[in-house]
């Protein structure tokens, strides 16, 4: 006799002919990885072969081969009818009886084990989903908080109905299934109240760029489908595997989310929208002790399976526990390690309209149009851009001919995020606004090419597109590293050649993840403008000064995680007082200068008593990276040391603040950018590991030339043989001493001819712009031949 159900502890991964990729999944963690603290609810599966018992029972498979003989996918009229008519078979026909007994049997099972009001989470499960090459998620119905004999077997007769949704057709023709080679397999488990708590999505990977070293976590309040749909804002969570395996527990960086509403149970229907408490809104959903305890259980996934996986989470409200609801292959970014990574630059643009979180890093344009709801969509082009509140597989169609699409809620997780990745165009999503700054029918720009943030602009911006090889067959002895700033290109950039990051900004991080000034933070009483005050203090809370620590920590950890192990060096905040002034609150705590770019910068500021309070925030943040996230790749770098008593006194306050040069084997490196620092070389390389040549300000300060002037624009040359003589002599200085020596400034960049020479001077490192890492790579090889 044919058994038509298996518990959980009965299936595994090598069942998905029988019970389907999700059951599959959800039986394999519940016998394999249970006692590794990772939880996940007992239940059942309903079998194919029950379903098929069905279909042959009620005698509607014969049926079905009819109804699919002329479908046509490109004709939607087409194949909404034969899928409307493919469901009404099966709603119509009644469950066998002897299946009905078996469900109904494995129901009082579980009554057994969780009580006899267990609510039940009821789901599809097709025998073609997950699996690597088809990812069918979300195509069919799924139902929650099932009680009852009769509400049970309702709701597995939907389930297999939703075989045949619209959505669920079109994607089995276009990736090659027969419409009646697939099975539907239900599975019904202990629901998880995360009505009463929250939800999401983790990915043991990023999902933008497929850097597979750090755990991707999302999550809002209430059920999981706003997360999924892109109904919300989830907040967003990394953690860096290598250093979380090596005992350091520590969040990466955080992401606060809008969550402007949540799902939760219905009183007259199953379910609704709420909107979400303001108290709520404006916390994490999750604890950081919560993120890393879903980041461990996702890494054991990930391990077990051999593959990045995503993974749904749930938290139920009444045992305040997570659990793991379901677990499949990442399908789209773990394919990603292209040979040639095309690097998209927008050069000039219209009216910014609107911004949200970028998904993929490319650049799309065309018409915009607004598309409310389906069925609304007439006269939609390809090419054309979608404008929607949000999307759901029933869009797919459309966003199939679309050349980029922008909604208005959902994270880097949601659907619309989701197709597009698999779709190769950008999409920018969670915008709040979008329906309502965009003009239907208007000539748009949407770039993804800018960082986290997307972009959308008014009319067709000028835009290219570079080609760099990622894979190169040989690695020079000269060390080739980047130029980087912004956190939110760290992970794609990861892929360039490189070796390392020899200039990470920290001023840029403070700008566009800080955004206030250290010292307004800590004290915003005396900010004078009202307006921004008020902003401050909104943004900080009631502790400046974790507010600004966290910050920049998760700015300076983020690039360093993407580069690890490889050594990432960090240069000291280098604005000049007018540009610390445009930082909020920053023009209350900053002087006017005449020549800011001879001011007060630097070294200068950071054992003085007008910043010395901001300078314990910069040294705590990156205390806080190489201690407690473990990331001890970052080498800490000083710019503009004028003279040999300031580096004395800075280095002792580093020192004081527990940032002391050889421990926990810290290294501290100097920018080598003013002439003294050339002619007291060997002075200095008595206090510091390395130098980093500035030419930019070497050359000014050489030659005598405001690099910031038009008018003698043509007097400014890093080639100059001043120029020159002053980089050998400090590269020289460098090796005779033992010292490290590199250049971060612009000219390896622009001048081919700079980097021979600097190879023939045998520098130990350059570093450049990501856009000529291969160009200058490749020089350096070429230089390295003929020497």
């Amino acid at each position: 006799m044919t058994s038509y159900t298996r518990t959980f502890g009965e299936v595994g991964i090598a069942d998905v002919p029988l019970v389907g990729g999700k059951n599959a999944s959800l039986g394999e963690m519940y016998r394999r990885l249970h006692d590794r603290d990772i939880r996940v609810p007992n239940g059942f599966a309903v079998t194919a072969d029950g379903y098929r018992h069905f279909l042959h029972a009620s005698g509607i498979d014969s049926a079905l081969v009819t109804v699919f003989g002329d479908l046509d996918v490109d004709d939607r009229e087409n194949l909404a009818e034969r899928a409307a008519r493919a469901r009404s078979l099966l709603l119509a026909a009644e469950l066998p009886q002897d299946l009905a007994d078996e469900v109904v049997a494995a129901y009082q099972e579980l009554r057994r084990e969780y009580g006899s009001d267990v609510a039940l989470a009821v789901r599809s499960s097709a025998t073609a989903e997950d699996l690597p090459d088809a990812s069918f998620a979300g195509q069919h119905e799924s139902y929650l908080h099932v009680q009852g004999e009769e509400a049970l077997l309702d709701a597995v007769h939907r389930c297999f109905a939703s075989i045949f949704t619209d959505r669920a057709v079109d994607y089995r023709a276009r990736h090659g299934y027969d419409q009646l080679s697939v099975a539907l397999s239900v599975g019904v488990m202990k629901m998880v109240r995360s009505d009463l708590a929250c939800s999401g999505v983790t990915f043991t990977l990023d999902t933008e760029s497929g850097f597979k070293d750090v755990v991707f976590v999302t999550g809002s309040y209430g059920l999981g489908e706003n997360v999924v749909q892109g109904l919300v804002e989830p907040d967003e969570f990394y953690v860096h595997k290598p250093t979380y395996a090596a005992g350091h527990r520590a969040v990466l960086s955080r992401r606060l989310g809008s969550k402007a509403v949540r799902m939760v149970l219905g009183e007259t229907e199953p379910v609704r929208n709420e909107p979400t408490p303001p108290a709520d809104r404006s916390r994490f959903c999750l604890t950081d002790e919560e993120v890393l305890e879903l980041a461990g259980a996702a890494m054991t996934i990930e391990r077990h399976y051999g593959t990045p996986m995503d993974i749904e989470w749930a938290k139920d409200g009444t045992d305040g526990l997570l659990y793991v609801v379901q677990a499949r292959p990442e399908t789209v970014a773990a394919r990603r390690r292209p040979a040639v990574m095309t690097r998209f630059v927008v050069e000039a643009h219209g009216d910014l309209l609107t911004t949200g979180r970028a998904v993929g890093a490319r650049v799309g344009a065309g018409r915009a149009r607004i598309v409310r709801s389906i069925g609304e969509d007439v006269g939609f082009a390809p090419g054309d851009v979608l404008v929607a509140t949000s999307t759901s597989p029933d869009w797919e169609p459309l966003m199939k001919i679309a050349s980029a699409v922008v909604t208005e809620h959902g994270g880097r997780t949601c659907h619309a995020a989701i197709v597009a990745r698999e779709l190769g165009i950008p999409a920018v999503v969670g915008t709040g606004d979008a329906t309502g700054t965009i003009t239907d029918g208007e000539e748009v720009t949407v770039s993804c090419a800018e960082g986290d943030n997307g972009h959308v602009y008014r009319g067709l911006a000028d835009f290219r597109a570079n080609d760099v090889a990622t894979e190169l067959t040989a690695r020079p002895r000269t060390h080739v590293m980047l130029n980087l700033g912004n956190p939110g290109i760290a992970f794609e950039s990861s892929f360039l050649p490189n070796d390392g990051v020899g200039l990470a900004r920290m001023e840029f991080i403070l700008a566009e993840h800080v955004r206030v000034h250290p010292l307004a933070a800590l004290h915003p009483e005396r900010i004078t403008d009202a307006g921004q005050r008020a902003e401050v203090e909104r943004l900080v809370g009631d502790d400046g000064a974790a507010y600004v620590i966290e910050r920049l920590a998760e700015g300076i950890g983020t690039i360093a995680a993407a580069f690890h192990p490889k050594p990432v060096v960090v240069r000291l905040s280098d604005f000049k007082t007018n540009e610390y002034a445009a930082l909020l609150g920053g023009a209350a705590f900053e002087p006017a200068e005449a020549n800011p770019m001879l001011g007060f910068r630097g070294a200068a500021r950071y054992a003085h008593p007008a910043y010395t309070e901001g300078f314990a925030l910069e040294c705590a943040a990156l205390r806080r990276v190489r201690e407690e996230m473990g990331l001890d790749n970052v080498v800490v770098m000083v710019p503009f040391v004028r003279r040999l008593d300031e580096a004395d006194r800075v280095l002792a306050r580093m020192a004081e603040l527990g940032l002391r040069r050889g421990e926990h084997g810290l290294k501290v490196y100097a920018m080598c950018e003013i002439p003294s620092n050339v002619i007291l070389v060997d002075e200095f390389a008595k206090r510091f590991d390395g130098f980093s040549i500035g030419s930019n300000d070497l050359t000014q300060l050489t030659l005598g030339v405001d690099r910031d002037s038009e008018l003698v624009a043509f007097d400014y040359d890093e080639r100059d043989p001043a120029v020159e003589r002053m980089i050998a002599l400090a590269v020289q200085g460098c090796r005779r001493h033992g010292m490290h020596s590199g250049i971060c400034g612009q000219a390896p960049s622009d001048h081919p001819e700079v980097v021979r020479s600097l190879v023939r001077l045998g520098i130990d490192a350059i570093s450049v712009t990501p856009d000529s890492v291969l160009a200058v790579t490749q020089t350096v090889l070429a230089a390295e031949g003929e020497s």
